[in-house]
């Protein structure tokens, strides 16, 4: 393994924690409403506690596209290190909380933090992977999301046993001590100038545009899906405690375990395979994404209306491999359609859409529920976008294999 090649690896491995951290400290929260509504009895109310997962949703969406024009135009290292260190902090002081008005605050708070970290991490790793590695490399750390996902479930278990003050102190203190090992050992690329430089100028000399058909289309892809994506993350621990009748501790693990532990092995044989069918085609990744999407919108179906436990959990897993089939692959499709210098730009936009679904559909589920439609019933109607996503992914047709740097 050449020297080039064990840098490239070194930064996904790097990161890794990262997005793990990333996606555990926003996610904890939703499997740990029982605990949470006893301390602070505002949270009693579906409604309520949809708008305190939906306020981290818009500040991430709104911020999403400024961390991606801050990213493409500064250090990403200190970038990284600085957003980690601040939400890592909102985590610990989560756990100080007493009222509403100081948690909508703190998760308001947190949405800004995290927002900087997805598109400066995943650019990064772009730069250093090129083509036959990408979506590998991008698939690998997008595993780290689903563990932070699946180990969201360990904070129900926590707030169950212990407290949901303890579960969020916990999390935010290794998040503080791993920023600190992250500022000795993870490196801008070295030739990021040589990277967002493209060989094939304009006639204006600024490089290779944005194919922006191609961008609009994976705008519409990347915000559909995310519709049924956030109701499943937010809800799925409430339905099975509502329908099974099960405590916060097995819901939250069911639920994440499940989902998320599927999704890690998508993530990874949606990467391996992306990779190898884009040798042979230009459109190898699209193809992958798109089935991915295609088995989502069957199988929400079946985790809304399954008749047995079972057959919920089945549906739940099979709904994660399908999510990490298309995860594997939104940014190194991006690279198809972007150059270089918009990337981080680009993906904080599809940030914006994609977490503004989510924004939107938290707390209306939640209204909904209190209104009396079950959310069984709410997530068989999420198939629609999954399946209209699915469609548009087919309709994509890149025609650069990497937009402005050689594979």
């Amino acid at each position: 393994m050449s020297s080039s090649t064990r840098k490239a690896w070194l930064v996904v491995a790097l990161l890794w924690p990262v997005a793990m951290l990333n996606y555990l400290d926003r996610q904890m929260l939703a499997t740990m409403h029982l605990s949470m509504q006893k301390d602070i009895v505002e949270l009693q109310s579906n409604e309520v506690y949809g708008t305190l997962m939906g306020v981290f949703l818009w500040v991430y969406a709104f911020c999403s596209p400024l961390g991606g024009f801050v990213a493409d135009r500064m250090n990403r290292k200190w970038l990284i290190v600085g957003s980690l260190g601040v939400w890592s902090s909102v985590t610990l002081l989560m756990g100080t909380a007493h009222d509403l008005t100081t948690l909508l605050w703190l998760r308001r708070a947190m949405g800004v933090s995290e927002a900087l970290y997805i598109p400066a991490g995943l650019s990064l790793i772009a730069d250093y992977h090129h083509g036959a590695t990408r979506s590998l490399a991008i698939g690998i750390h997008m595993s780290g999301i689903y563990v932070g996902q699946a180990l969201g479930g360990v904070g129900g278990w926590i707030a169950q046993e212990i407290s949901w003050r303890t579960a969020f102190a916990s999390c935010g203190c290794v998040g503080v001590a791993y920023g600190i090992v992250l500022a000795f050992f993870l490196r801008e690329k070295e030739d990021r100038g040589a990277v967002t430089t493209s060989p094939e100028l304009r006639a204006d000399g600024g490089g290779p545009s944005v194919a922006w058909v191609g961008y609009i289309i994976l705008i519409l892809c990347f915000a559909l899906p995310s519709l049924p994506g956030w109701a499943v993350k937010n809800w799925l621990p409430t339905l099975l405690q509502e329908r099974f009748f099960l405590d916060e501790k097995s819901s939250g693990l069911w639920a994440t375990i499940s989902h998320s532990g599927a999704a890690f092995l998508g993530v990874v044989v949606g990467g391996r395979l992306s990779d190898y069918l884009f040798k042979r085609s230009v459109y190898g990744r699209t193809w992958v994404s798109a089935s991915g999407l295609f088995l989502k919108s069957v199988v929400i179906i079946g985790l809304g209306l399954a008749p047995g436990f079972g057959f919920v959990i089945v549906c739940s897993a099979l709904y994660g491999f399908g999510f990490g089939l298309f995860d594997a692959n939104s940014m190194p499709i991006l690279c198809q359609v972007a150059p270089p210098r918009f990337r981080a730009t680009g993906y904080g936009l599809m940030n914006f859409f994609g977490t503004a679904a989510g924004a939107l559909i938290t707390p209306y589920l939640g209204k909904l529920k209190d209104n009396g439609t079950p959310f069984a019933v709410s997530f068989a109607y999420c198939a629609i976008p999954a399946l209209l996503a699915a469609i548009l992914m087919i309709l994509l047709r890149p025609r650069d294999r990497d937009r402005g740097v050689a594979a």
